[in-house]
């Protein structure tokens, strides 16, 4: 297959894909340009199907024909040791590996205290609870972790 042959398929098969993801994104729809961009820029570095059987891309069948990717850019040391002097400060380091219990679990008086993150209000609350109850969908048995509606189905009618 010629460079040339082998260009044109890929094209069609990155259009047709782009085409697709236009089709499945009706809410934010691309423009022409927009289109014709990311097509060159997927034609660019190889990311469109070049094998239709086993689905590779171009820059996985032909790796030297395409730039290579960026390599993963991490934390700088001065950013690690910034984290780790935060953590040793709140106490969320790990003391006990067998329990993974944290230094701040473990004292919670020597730590600052987090910060408790409230998702519901105590109505809300209240209301679940007595739906659970209404329900049987509290606790019977601790032991075996069963529920009052598994316990007493009789008792619980589950079409309500």
């Amino acid at each position: 297959m010629n460079r040339s042959t082998f260009s044109a398929i890929a094209l069609a098969v990155a259009t047709l894909a782009a085409s697709n993801a236009i089709a499945a994104d009706a809410s934010a729809p691309k423009t022409r340009e927009q289109v014709k961009a990311e097509l060159a820029e997927a034609v660019r570095t190889g990311n469109i199907v070049a094998n239709g059987e086993t689905g590779q891309k171009a820059h996985e069948m032909f790796p030297g024909l395409y730039p290579a990717k960026p390599a993963f850019e991490g934390k700088t040391r001065e950013q690690v040791q910034a984290e780790l002097a935060e953590a040793v400060r709140t106490g969320d380091v790990v003391a006990d590996g067998e329990t993974g219990l944290k230094l701040n679990q473990i004292n919670p008086s020597r730590y600052p205290a987090q910060a408790a993150s409230h998702s519901k209000t105590r109505e809300q609350v209240k209301a679940e609870l007595a739906e659970a109850i209404r329900t049987g969908d509290t606790l019977a048995d601790g032991e075996s972790g069963l529920k009052l509606n598994q316990l007493y189905p009789q008792r619980y009618n589950r079409n309500i």
